[in-house]
């Protein structure tokens, strides 16, 4: 089978088109057909080398993976070849407490598919059964595959960890990226007031197509500031807080008293500086999260299915394109989702 394989970090360059075997699939798993595999900035972070990282070699990349089943293994009762899917891309132990009491994203030996173990950078890739889910005959392979990360980690934030209300203010910050545009509709969905920004007036326009209320432009204006202005100095209810050292600080500035800051990564870097005087006096909650549980890929695609959500694709390039990709996700351009096909 054709594959993007990963021998060593590096450059987009170190991403090489492969011929490796097949893999088959054992007792209470699947083989896919691989049909569409989206990118996430967790490949550039992994194919540059991060330190926690035991790969084996060669590594395929790719978290969010849709297609077909194309053989079963042993024991396999509830799919059948040819059934249509998606795959969940976390992987966890499912034994432990916190997998039986539906929180698989805190299993201590939870796995993100691309990062710990091997990806979808491939026509044919292996999977546990309790990691796919049914893919709704309205949704193409292109859109599903860009469905899970970005859905599950906006869906667990501002579902789980920092619980929108109708009217709640939130500021979503890097709403053109695939995270962003899914968070947008994900707030959207359950009544909040949407404050998106972005760098450029082409994605802001873009965000307010989404639904977003209101946008501003962080090249050029002052995020504080506008934050203050378009709320009548009160601050936001929630800030979608994952760009990291660039934004944190002003993220805290744009809580309200009581407000929230919600964040699931740090595109921009990790160390950031955090005013305590702030937190404290100002009862602000700092929550972090990753992924969501694996239940909670079955009502992202049940809206999806029901077009109240929907994946932004801005497009759709060859598995052999791969290094192309990279550039281009690197680049900050894309709005949206990028998506690989075999």
């Amino acid at each position: 089978m054709k594959a993007i394989t990963l021998r060593q970090h590096g450059g987009p360059e170190v991403l090489k088109l492969e011929e490796l075997p097949e893999p088959e699939p054992g007792p209470g798993e699947v083989r896919i057909a691989v049909e569409a595999v989206a990118l996430n900035h967790v490949d550039i972070w992994v194919r540059k080398g991060l330190p926690h990282l035991k790969l084996q070699y060669p590594f395929l990349l790719g978290a969010d993976v849709a297609g077909r089943v194309d053989k079963i293994g042993a024991g396999v009762r509830s799919f059948a070849v040819g059934d249509l899917v998606v795959v969940n891309p976390g992987h966890s132990c499912m034994r432990c407490r916190d997998c039986l009491s539906g929180r698989d994203n805190l299993c201590r030996h939870f796995e993100l598919m691309g990062e710990d173990r091997p990806g979808g950078y491939a026509e044919k890739i292996v999977v546990p059964t309790c990691n796919l889910v049914p893919r709704p005959a309205s949704l193409s392979a292109v859109e599903a595959a860009a469905m899970p990360v970005t859905f599950l980690t906006a869906w667990q934030m501002l579902t789980r960890k920092a619980p929108l209300w109708p009217g709640a203010d939130v500021l979503i910050l890097a709403a053109g990226s695939g995270v962003g545009t899914a968070a947008i509709q994900i707030a959207k969905l359950h009544g909040a007031r949407v404050i998106a920004t972005a760098s450029s007036d082409e994605k802001l326009i873009r965000t307010k197509a989404l639904g977003a209320d209101a946008t501003i432009n962080h090249a050029t204006q002052d995020l504080v500031s506008e934050v203050k202005r378009l709320t009548n100095k009160r601050g936001v209810d929630v800030v979608f807080e994952h760009v990291g050292a660039a934004t944190w600080e002003k993220s805290i500035l744009c809580a309200t008293r009581g407000g929230r800051i919600v964040t699931c990564g740090a595109t921009s870097g990790y160390q950031a500086t955090t005013d305590l005087r702030h937190v404290f006096f100002r009862q602000l909650e700092i929550l972090g999260s990753t992924m969501a549980p694996k239940g909670d890929l079955f009502p992202i695609l049940q809206h999806a299915a029901a077009h109240r959500l929907r994946p932004v694709i801005d497009r759709v390039m060859k598995l052999e394109e791969a290094q192309g990709a990279h550039r281009l996700l690197e680049s900050r351009t894309p709005f949206g989702k990028l998506v690989l096909q075999p």
